[in-house]
């Protein structure tokens, strides 16, 4: 018990640490770390954990995030801009393209839910592929509403302002966005809905002999996955001021899945630290600073990905739980089963059914 209190204590510690140098960046960091570093990092971090969500408390791995990610981030495009770009350029204010963006956005996630609901393991995974390569193709193949161009000239509200003159405004509300992130999903896997959907997660099978709908848990669970990714479509959008189709492409996709998988599938604090991790690589290292690797940017983050897996399967989560004592509280999925005791293997199913 006093290791687990230890263990509390300590990872409490350090995110209040993480918490409070979040807080202070702009007056610790350059800019350059305040505007392509950290603030990718949160809307990455905010997508992944969307990700992480339906992995860990659901058991469905999903490669349709970016998909919905990129569809708010395009609708926002097509509301917002003034003619001098492709897409609607319907001129709207910015706030009612954020509302249109995620609205449509969470409920395209929902239909996304619907259909692959029925589904699980690889099947899943295949059908949320499917929609990944359809959202890619559609906003690449129907220049009404983006083409291969994509849309440029899409600008923040004016609480945002622009975001090369005014980048800390877009950090902390990107960091405003991310602890509300992970406070929801921490909050919902605690209520009755999140406990009948690690229930699912278990034993499908069983929850529905007991009377749940398992269906529509997964589908609700997508939904409110496709809302998390809708959010940081639109931070994302805010952040670059453009949006393509190579946006939410394949490449996109599984940089995704490889910032969780960094981080660890089955812990949220992974999709940040994933994200950090990610973003760090991508902007520090080079392949001319490497040669002897060689090859492109995902040559190397693959190479890195690849050492990171083999040193710790958990992800770099896993390394943590491995050197500091204690078993962590929020182990979830079927990634950490063997950490969990057998008795307490069904836990989630018992205090759903009561």
């Amino acid at each position: 018990m006093r290791r687990v209190d230890v263990r509390q204590t300590l990872e409490r510690a350090i995110g209040l640490l993480a918490l409070i140098l979040a807080a202070l960046g702009p007056v610790i960091f350059s800019t350059y770390w305040i505007s392509f570093i950290l603030t990718q990092v949160f809307f990455l971090g905010i997508v992944a954990a969307s990700l992480i969500f339906l992995s860990a408390y659901g058991g469905m791995v999903s490669l349709a995030q970016v998909s919905v990610f990129g569809i708010a981030g395009f609708v926002l495009g097509n509301v917002v801009t003034h003619g001098n770009s492709k897409g609607l350029n319907l001129g709207w204010n910015p706030w009612i393209g954020v509302v249109l963006g995620v609205a449509i956005a969470t409920s395209i996630g929902l239909v996304f839910g619907a259909l692959g609901s029925r589904s699980s393991g690889i099947y899943f995974l295949m059908i949320t592929l499917t929609y990944a390569v359809i959202a890619n193709l559609f906003f690449g193949q129907v220049a009404t509403f983006s083409g291969f161009g994509g849309i440029s000239g899409i600008a923040a509200p004016g609480l945002i302002g622009n975001v090369n003159d005014h980048p800390n405004r877009l950090y902390y509300a990107a960091l405003a966005c991310a602890l509300l992130v992970y406070a929801a999903i921490k909050y919902i896997v605690q209520t009755p809905f999140g406990l009948t959907l690690q229930g699912v997660r278990d034993d499908p099978v069983r929850m529905s002999s007991l009377g749940y709908n398992v269906p529509l848990h997964r589908m609700i669970a997508f939904g409110f996955g496709g809302f998390l990714a809708s959010v940081a479509g639109v931070l994302f959008v805010w952040w670059n001021g453009h949006i393509d189709p190579a946006s939410i492409d394949i490449g996109a996709t599984l940089d995704v899945l490889v910032i969780c998988v960094i981080g660890v599938l089955y812990r949220l604090e992974g999709a940040w630290l994933g994200a950090f991790a990610f973003v760090l690589i991508q902007n520090y290292v080079r392949t001319d600073n490497l040669p002897v690797i060689g090859g492109t940017f995902h040559t190397i983050v693959g190479a890195i990905f690849l050492v990171i897996v083999l040193i710790s399967p958990g992800g770099l989560m896993g390394i943590w739980d491995s050197v500091v004592p204690g078993r962590p509280r929020s182990v979830t999925g079927p990634s950490a089963a063997a950490a969990r005791p057998v008795d307490s293997a069904h836990a989630p199913i018992k205090e759903a059914n009561s």
